[in-house]
């Protein structure tokens, strides 16, 4: 199967370099991170991925929270891992970048103990939001956990206006699931269990959702 066509963090090269300048103004970033970050709660000596990390804010927050932790960070643009790098060298973080898709991850089966992801699934078509899910639920162990924050079901008329610009620069076709709440649908047809919104947040771009999940835990044997 074909790799579909990359779209940059921001849809346009050009504008990679005032991503977190539009994320911190546009999505109450320190909210909805803070409210992620204790969401995922990291522990010590757990291997977490986070899949589409951009500029990897998360993911430094994630090893700040948890210095003991592995913490990867995975995005297709080498322009936004190269500021990644920046972030972790300035703050003397000990930090794993990879440069692959999310419908192919590099990692073995049950390698991680989560996986998070933010603002990352609304820039996924039908189709490979399904197979970025199918290879999380892969990598997950047994019982491992999903925490996804992304442009969910607009709360009232008004979130629904304030999303047709990201709609407009990302694209209908890839935001369309976003908006209709599907999410939590497709997390759930990937195997997952016990998927829930866990938080709804307006912003001035449109309704922001938290969902959690976890990978079925190993059967025991009768």
């Amino acid at each position: 199967m074909s790799e579909p066509t990359y779209i940059p963090a921001l849809s346009y090269a050009f504008l990679t370099h005032w991503y977190d300048a539009v994320v911190r103004w546009t999505t109450r970033e320190a909210a909805f991170r803070k409210a992620l970050l204790a969401q995922v709660a990291p522990k010590e000596r757990h291997r977490i991925l986070d899949v589409g990390c951009g500029t990897g804010s998360f993911a430094v927050q994630l090893k700040l929270a948890a210095p003991g932790a592995e913490v990867t960070g995975l995005d297709g643009d080498a322009n936004v891992l190269a500021i990644a790098r920046n972030k972790v060298q300035r703050a003397g973080l000990d930090l794993v970048w990879v440069q692959s898709s999310a419908l192919n991850l590099p990692f073995p089966e049950a390698r991680f103990h989560a996986v998070v992801s933010s603002l990352f699934f609304h820039h996924l078509d039908l189709e490979s939001k399904r197979r970025a899910l199918a290879e999380i639920a892969r990598v997950l162990e047994p019982g491992g956990e999903l925490h996804i924050a992304d442009w969910g079901r607009p709360g009232n008329p008004l979130m629904r206006a304030a999303f047709l610009p990201v709609q407009l620069l990302d694209g209908f076709k890839t935001t369309r699931d976003n908006v209709a709440g599907r999410l939590p649908e497709l997390i759930a047809l990937a195997g997952f269990v016990g998927v829930e919104e866990t938080k709804r947040m307006a912003t001035p771009c449109g309704s922001l959702s938290l969902y959690r999940a976890n990978k079925p835990p190993r059967a025991v044997p009768q």
